[in-house]
């Protein structure tokens, strides 16, 4: 039952004799751990390596883990998965560890197979979503999440623009032809001439108008194109 050995865990935990006990587990499954006791250790070791997954502690002496879940969906990125594990078990208490971004939560006491075979899961749908992401620049598109990032921040776009967008991150470096765009997203029904204008215009506003560069260009007499700057 080894585990992956190229899979590293952050274990926040700020009990030295349950951290000691889990740590030397993992490790024995050929996990890669990293240990943090507090929770600036934790935001420090977040800030320098990446981690398959996080096992989190809920109560921290000096912050708690709902403030630490929150911080790592909101600001690492790519963003690990969260395990969460406390003695708390109302479901008060999974709320809002899961409205943080928890993706999974364990009551304590545990048995350290059910953790291990937690971050096992936790690492593959990990993998799988990853695998799926295409990257352009820093412009994030993941077609099956229906997530749209640009510099780790959420886009917020229409079904219609999110349509588009897919359509020149499939392209790309390649241009397409106006007439291909209403044509994959509007098929017959498409609904009036000025419609892709604005379409375009609302996924300008989304996509650059926030950031320093601009990454949808228009080609003319050809359509658009997704451009990226240094290395175009």
């Amino acid at each position: 039952m080894s585990a992956n050995a190229h899979t590293r865990l952050l274990l926040v935990e700020d009990t030295r004799a349950l951290a000691t006990e889990i740590y030397d587990f993992l490790e024995s499954e050929g996990m890669e751990v990293d240990y943090a006791e507090t929770g600036k250790q934790a935001l420090r070791l977040l800030s320098d390596n990446r981690y398959d997954v996080v096992i989190l502690d809920i109560m921290l002496p000096d912050m708690d883990g709902v403030t630490i879940c929150g911080f790592i969906k909101d600001n690492v990125d790519p963003t690990p998965p969260v395990l969460m594990m406390t003695a708390r078990d109302s479901i008060e208490d999974k709320t809002v560890g899961f409205d943080a971004g928890a993706d999974d939560y364990l009551t304590k006491p545990f048995d350290q197979y059910e953790l291990l075979l937690r971050c096992k899961a936790l690492t593959r749908r990990q993998q799988l979503h990853q695998s799926q992401t295409v990257h352009i620049g820093d412009l994030s598109f993941n077609d099956r999440q229906q997530l749209a990032q640009r510099n780790g921040k959420d886009l917020k776009l229409s079904t219609t623009n999110f349509k588009i967008l897919g359509l020149l991150v499939k392209a790309y470096p390649d241009a397409v032809s106006r007439q291909e765009i209403i044509h994959q997203v509007w098929g017959d029904d498409f609904p009036d001439t000025d419609a892709l204008r604005s379409h375009i215009y609302t996924l300008r506003q989304a996509l650059d108008k926030p950031f320093n560069t601009e990454m949808l260009k228009t080609i003319h007499g050809v359509g658009f194109r997704l451009s990226v700057q240094h290395g175009d």
